[in-house]
């Protein structure tokens, strides 16, 4: 019997895998066999290891999904033709009351949630061809009011309802579309909270497992998704997050 996490042979799409999550996750797949692709906005060499970024093994790509999707330059392009996991992880937030005023909003809602709906449709031929899985990373925010980032828990409520919605839309094309919605995790858009010791303290003093979470627990959640394991497994978001939301 085959070992269902052994991905050798398959190519593997992170949007947003130069660091973070993103590049937890792409090393995820690395390690199970993978053929790795991951964008990031800025070049290769402007990523560090500071940010959680390690692009050993990875094949990097410059993109913006924000400016290049359905512009002048289609990531499709430069990827191989078929694709049998993309994983979305693309994200940013704007502290300091920002995202009630409509310019910090729009910032939010075009890389949160538009972007989303922008690479699932260009990669949705290529996952169609392979039968592949669609994961659409999210946040816990989308489950809870966050007093000052309206944007981004609104963008990551859409997150959650856009993959059900993808999920009904193109099962009949052998494409699953499941999500993750991380909980707290060290990364450079939750350093406002990781950096400050009151803060985190009071955070993971309300996570039943007693610690943060990792991009590698990350990982875990997306390979199980994108495995064999998980093929009756539609339209689902499944919060990795100690158990954070449970009161």
């Amino acid at each position: 019997m085959a070992e269902p996490l052994d991905f050798t042979g398959k190519t593997i799409l992170v949007v947003g895998g130069s660091s973070g999550i993103g590049n937890g996750i792409a090393h995820g797949f690395l390690s199970r066999g993978g053929h790795v692709h991951v964008t990031g906005t800025r070049a290769a060499q402007e990523y560090s290891a500071e940010e959680g970024s390690d692009l050993r093994g990875l094949h990097f790509h410059r993109f913006d999904a924000t400016k290049h999707v359905n512009h002048t330059y289609d990531l499709s392009r430069t990827l191989p033709r078929t694709i049998d996991v993309v994983v979305l992880c693309q994200g940013t937030v704007r502290y300091g009351r920002e995202e009630f005023e409509r310019e910090g909003w729009d910032v939010v809602m075009a890389v949160n949630l538009n972007s989303l709906m922008d690479c699932a449709r260009m990669v949705r031929p290529m996952l169609a061809e392979r039968g592949g899985s669609l994961i659409v990373v999210s946040s816990v925010g989308a489950y809870h009011a966050m007093i000052g980032n309206p944007a981004y828990a609104a963008s990551k409520a859409g997150a959650v309802s856009l993959v059900g919605s993808l999920a009904q839309a193109w099962a009949g094309e052998g494409i699953r579309v499941n999500g993750i919605a991380p909980g707290l995790v060290p990364t450079k858009l939750t350093k406002v909270t990781t950096d400050n010791e009151e803060r985190v303290a009071g955070a993971v003093a309300r996570i039943p497992v007693g610690r943060m979470g990792t991009p590698q627990d990350m990982a875990g959640a997306a390979l199980f998704l994108a495995s064999p394991l998980a093929e009756y497994i539609v339209g689902q978001t499944i919060r990795v997050d100690g158990g954070m939301t449970l009161s």
